[in-house]
C-alpha cells in the first residue's frame, strides 16, 4: 500500500486510516458529522496527494486532449480549468478528470487515484499525434482547502488575493512559504474554498501553515458526504466503464463541436434520449440508502440500483443518487428504495441536495 507524504502526520493526529485507491488515507479524525459541519460552516484541509497528475505537452497537447476528452479544452485559456471525461470505446466512461491549461502548449490532467496506471495506459494507446506526456503523479502532493471561510482563513499566507480566483481558475503563485505552486478553485464540497497543488517535500509545511492559519484536518469519509450533497458524480460508484455520460447527466461536458472517442454514438444517444438516468432522490421515511441498493417500482420489481447514499448531515435525512429508467428521472417522480426487507418510499429531486 502506498502512502502520501503526510500519512506519518494523519497516523500523529489519530485519524483512522484506511486502505483507499491503493493508498493509506485518512478516513476520519473526529468523525464523519462533525468534520461534515466544520467544511460547510468554516474551514477544513483534505489531503487528496493520491490523486494522479499528467502533464500533456508540446504543440500537439492540445489535438490529444481533444481526441481522448469529451469537453471542447480548445476553450481554455492560460489559468483557466475544465472538467470532463475520457470516454471509452462502448458508450461507457474510462474516467473524470479536471484539465488545467498551464502554459501555452502545457496541459495538466488531474485524474483519479484508483485510475491512474488505467488513464496513463488509455490516453497512451490514443497518443499518435505525438504529444509529450509525463506522469507526475508520485512526485506532487494536493490539499483542498475547503469551506466558507478557506479564502479569509488563508489569506495571510499568499501575497495574492485569494478571494479574485473564481470557480475553475488557478493561479501559480506563493502559499505557506512556496513560491509557485499551483492555487485552484475547483472544489468537490460545494462550500467554496481552493486546492494547492504542489511538491511532496513541500507539502509539510503548507499543511502545517494551513493547520496553524485554522483549517480541520479532514477525512475523506466527510469528502463522500460534502459531495453527494452536492450531486457531484463519483468515479467507481456513480460513473464507470459501463455508464454513458448522457445517462449520468454529463451532457453539458459532452461537446459535439468536434470529434472524440465514441462521439458519433454518443450523440446518438443524445439525440434519441437515454433508456436510463442518474438522479437524486431523497427517503420520504428513515432510513439510509447504500451503494448498490436495488430501486424499485410499487410492485417490488426491480427498475434501478443505487450508486451513491448516505445519511445527509446537512439535510438529517437519506439521500442518494441512482439510475432509475428516463420516465421516472423528472423530478417529483416516486420510487422505492430496497434498505434490508423494507421498500422504503423516495421522491426523485432536482440536485445539488444541499442548496447552501
Amino acid at each position: 500500500m502506498k502512502n502520501t507524504a503526510l500519512t506519518d502526520t494523519h497516523i500523529a493526529l489519530g485519524a483512522k486510516m484506511v486502505p483507499f485507491a491503493g493508498y493509506n488515507m485518512p478516513v476520519q479524525y473526529e468523525g464523519v458529522n462533525i468534520e461534515h459541519e466544520t467544511v460547510r460552516n468554516g474551514v477544513g484541509v483534505f489531503d487528496v496527494s493520491h490523486m494522479g497528475e499528467f502533464l500533456i505537452e508540446g504543440p500537439n497537447a492540445l489535438d490529444l486532449i481533444q481526441k481522448v476528452c469529451s469537453n471542447d479544452a480548445s476553450k481554455l485559456t492560460i489559468g483557466k480549468a475544465q472538467y470532463s471525461c475520457l470516454p471509452n470505446d462502448t458508450g461507457g466512461i474510462v474516467d473524470d478528470l479536471i484539465i488545467y491549461r498551464i502554459k501555452e502548449e502545457t496541459y495538466l490532467l488531474v485524474v483519479n487515484a484508483s485510475n491512474i496506471e488505467k488513464d496513463w495506459n488509455w490516453i497512451s494507446s490514443k497518443n499518435d499525434v505525438d504529444a509529450e506526456m509525463r506522469d507526475i503523479s508520485e512526485d506532487y502532493s494536493l490539499l483542498a482547502i475547503q469551506g466558507p471561510k478557506a479564502v479569509e482563513a488563508m489569506q495571510s499566507l499568499s501575497s495574492h488575493d485569494l478571494s479574485e480566483i473564481k470557480f475553475y481558475n488557478f493561479i501559480v503563485g506563493d502559499f505557506a512559504g512556496i513560491e509557485h505552486v499551483i492555487i485552484s478553485a475547483t472544489g468537490y464540497t460545494g462550500s467554496g474554498g481552493f486546492e494547492i497543488y504542489c511538491k511532496n517535500s513541500e507539502v509539510k509545511q503548507i499543511w502545517d501553515k494551513v493547520i496553524e492559519a485554522g483549517a480541520t484536518p479532514i477525512g475523506l469519509a466527510a469528502r463522500d458526504t460534502l459531495r453527494l450533497e452536492m450531486g457531484y458524480c463519483l468515479y467507481g460508484n456513480d460513473i464507470d466503464e459501463t455508464t454513458s455520460p448522457i445517462e449520468a447527466g454529463l451532457g453539458w461536458i459532452t461537446k459535439f463541436t468536434k470529434t472524440f472517442t465514441n462521439s458519433e454514438a454518443l450523440e446518438d444517444e443524445k439525440r434519441r434520449g437515454p433508456e436510463q438516468k442518474l438522479v437524486g432522490f431523497e427517503l420520504d421515511d428513515r432510513g439510509i440508502p447504500r451503494h448498490g441498493y436495488d430501486i424499485v417500482d410499487s410492485e417490488g420489481r426491480t427498475i434501478g440500483r443505487v450508486t451513491s447514499g448516505t445519511m445527509s448531515p446537512s439535510l438529517g435525512k437519506g439521500i442518494g443518487l441512482g439510475y432509475v429508467p428516463a420516465i421516472l428521472a423528472q423530478p417529483g417522480s416516486k420510487i422505492n428504495i430496497q434498505v434490508r426487507k423494507k421498500a422504503i418510499p423516495a421522491t426523485v429531486v432536482k440536485l445539488p441536495f444541499y442548496k447552501g
